[in-house]
């Protein structure tokens, strides 16, 4: 079944309307020099992309939809816990051990954005009988998603702080980084909720293996962005992460229309 096309170009008006609110903040910041429109500057320029993003993403999951509330939770508590347990965990682990290499960097973030996700596939699949791995992979973009602004907010207000509010900074920071958010955390944590959700549903050696193989990829894509800052490695990367999302998403989404199982399923609440 083919969706909607309002729904399959809804990403289109997040992004414009998005945009649209940020140039306007951004010209009354400049045109009043009142700092009180700042935060909102930052707000925006770290969400817009991210959410069109996930909207782009949810409208092609197939006949199933996941429930707003539950991509609202696991935005907002998978960014807010999944940063903090990561910045907890790598302060703790640079202090230990003096140094702190980017694989671990990637495996502790990789881990920690999955915590809420896992909460919700588990909760979900105790109450409803959904065995839908794109279920997964948007909950899982969603949590990415909220890691991604909140860090990115984060940045922009480092930049900030360290131009001596020099806006022109951080609208640099805020463009590139949430311009690059959907192949980054957005898009491995998708990866990685999917092959999880495929996992939980149906055990087997085989997606036991697909779920580590999967972690293993986003981890190694992770510290390769992390490690190189020339704009073509980033090209590659940021082709490799969303290629790799979307054929996921193709293959959980013929699962879903094709089985027989999950032709009987009731659309999921929350």
């Amino acid at each position: 079944m083919r969706e909607h096309t309002p729904r399959r170009w809804a990403w289109l008006g997040v992004l414009v309307t998005g945009l649209a609110l940020y140039a306007v903040v951004l010209w009354t910041l400049v045109h009043t020099q009142n700092p009180n429109f700042v935060p909102a500057l930052i707000l925006l320029g770290a969400t817009v992309v991210p959410l069109a993003f996930l909207t782009f993403a949810q409208a092609r999951t197939g006949r199933w939809q996941v429930p707003t509330s539950a991509l609202v939770i696991s935005a907002f508590f998978g960014g807010v816990i999944g940063i903090v347990v990561a910045g907890t965990l790598e302060y703790d682990t640079l202090r230990g051990l003096g140094v702190l290499p980017m694989v671990l960097v990637a495996v502790i973030e990789e881990s920690a954005k999955l915590i809420v996700p896992l909460i919700l596939l588990l909760t979900i699949m105790s109450r409803h009988e959904r065995r839908l791995p794109s279920d997964g992979l948007i909950i899982g973009v969603a949590s990415g998603m909220g890691f991604a602004a909140l860090e990115t907010m984060g940045y922009g207000f480092t930049a900030l702080l360290a131009s001596g509010g020099n806006i022109g900074s951080v609208e640099q920071t805020l463009f590139l980084r949430g311009l690059t958010s959907p192949a980054g955390h957005t898009a491995w944590t998708g990866l990685t909720a999917g092959a999880l959700w495929a996992l939980i549903a149906a055990p087997s050696l085989r997606r036991a293996l697909a779920f580590i193989g999967t972690f293993a990829g986003a981890v190694v894509l992770h510290t390769c962005w992390d490690t190189f800052g020339a704009p073509i490695p980033y090209v590659i990367l940021a082709a490799i992460s969303l290629g790799w999302l979307f054929l996921a998403l193709r293959h959980y989404r013929t699962f879903a229309e094709h089985s027989p199982a999950a032709v009987s399923l009731r659309p999921l609440t929350i």
